[in-house]
């Protein structure tokens, strides 16, 4: 049955339910989700198709914002995540050759960080951990999606649980599942965007030179480059460059690349040693027609993907998990459905729009500074010399940057 069909259907007898509602994936955004929710009253399944300790092998690492360190905080779980993470202090940004720099200082903000760099597993662990303190969720894990049947009252989920197979009724299900997910497939949900030119290269390098907890923004024709500082003197580097460029380069060997690489880093901090393997992967930015429909939320990448470009992605799905939580927790102490409609909706109208705001400023931002087409190479460094010169324009560009900027989530007050 499609979600659109509700109304001509015939009322049924109430749906009885094993949940509140279900989480289906299991990463940082639906961990959040989930932790969130501790002490709501509410019943929460979380479904993770990957076996529990595989989930944190993944050789990844993030931006982690202000706010998202706020809602780590009022969770319950950022004093866990903060030995394991780099807090960075300053923030240079520049572009390509140019003489100007950005920097952005502590005293801009009148905080003890401008913003924090975790790997996956130093952010995935700790709330995998706190989980554990959450009597009112189940993980399900390894635990597969088969099937997903939507009613006026309910969502009814087919699971493969290794050998076995389970069916649990929701009254919500909430879509965590990744860009390409399932979930927002099956319900018929459309997205808008489209493909970038270009490839993103990662890499764990360590430099002979201490990083100081500085991170690196350079805009150069081909593509972003950001250097960001990692606990024990490593950096993780972040490399845009046009597809088949990208693809050349992780083809070279060590040597050739760390020749390559040295060129666009600079020598501020010696000669680069490289640790682990390189990466490569496609860009994408994606914005979902619809967030919400009856029964049904998305949240993460499921809801929206974008160039990772000042490290926005992970950030907009931990706020989406925030607001849906505060969202889920008022409805319920109201005692409203929380898969209704109207409910969701709420969710809808506070995240949509500030995701499209981040959306729209990440595109402009390598659209602008990718090329070098003359009369784009003349505003950027007039915005450049804005930065530097008129300081509420540069405090206005460094809150949107960090997420102080949009409607923070209230949680604290909800546990």
């Amino acid at each position: 049955m499609t979600l659109e069909q509700f109304s001509q259907t015939p009322i049924a007898p109430q749906m009885q339910y094993d949940y509140d509602l279900a989480i289906v994936g299991g990463g940082i955004v639906g961990l959040t989700l989930a932790c969130a929710l501790k002490n709501s009253g509410l019943r929460v399944a979380l479904i993770e198709a990957k076996p529990y300790s595989a989930a944190a092998k993944k050789g990844q690492a993030y931006a982690v914002h202000l706010l998202s360190r706020q809602i780590f905080q009022d969770i319950g779980v950022w004093e866990q995540i903060l030995p394991q993470i780099a807090t960075c202090r300053r923030v240079c940004l520049s572009d390509a050759e140019y003489h100007r720099v950005v920097e952005f200082q502590l005293s801009d903000l009148g905080t003890e960080a401008l913003v924090y760099v975790a790997e996956h597993k130093a952010l995935l662990l700790p709330l995998q951990d706190f989980l554990q303190g959450c009597d009112n969720v189940s993980y399900l894990c390894p635990a597969e999606v088969i099937e997903t049947q939507y009613n006026p009252d309910g969502v009814k989920i087919s699971l493969s649980l290794g050998t076995e197979s389970r069916t649990i009724r929701v009254r919500l299900l909430v879509a965590a599942d990744g860009a390409r997910s399932r979930i927002r497939t099956d319900a018929g949900i459309k997205t808008r965007g489209w493909q970038y030119w270009q490839s993103c290269i990662v890499a764990f390098v360590k430099p002979e030179k201490p990083h100081q907890d500085t991170a690196y923004e350079r805009f150069w024709p081909s593509g972003p480059f950001a250097i960001l500082p990692l606990p024990g003197n490593r950096c993780r580097i972040v490399w845009t460059a046009p597809h088949e460029e990208a693809k050349a380069l992780v083809a070279l060997d060590d040597e050739r690349f760390l020749a390559e690489l040295q060129r666009r880093y600079g020598d501020q901090m010696g000669q680069l040693e490289l640790e682990g393997e390189r990466f490569v992967f496609s860009v994408q930015l994606m914005q979902s027609d619809r967030y919400v429909l009856p029964r049904l939320a998305l949240i993460g990448d499921a809801a929206h993907c974008c160039h990772p470009v000042g490290g926005q992605g992970l950030n907009m799905g931990i706020r989406d998990a925030a607001a849906l939580a505060q969202v889920l927790q008022s409805a319920h102490h109201s005692g409203e459905d929380i898969g209704d409609l109207q409910v969701l909706k709420r969710y809808e109208r506070w995240r949509q729009r500030e995701n499209l705001t981040i959306l729209g400023f990440t595109d402009f931002l390598d659209r602008i500074f990718s090329n070098n087409w003359l009369p784009l190479v003349a505003v950027r460094r007039l915005g450049l010399w804005l930065l530097l010169k008129v300081r509420p324009f540069k405090i206005f560009a460094l809150k949107l940057m960090t997420g102080l900027g949009g409607r923070p989530p209230q949680l604290r007050e909800r546990f």
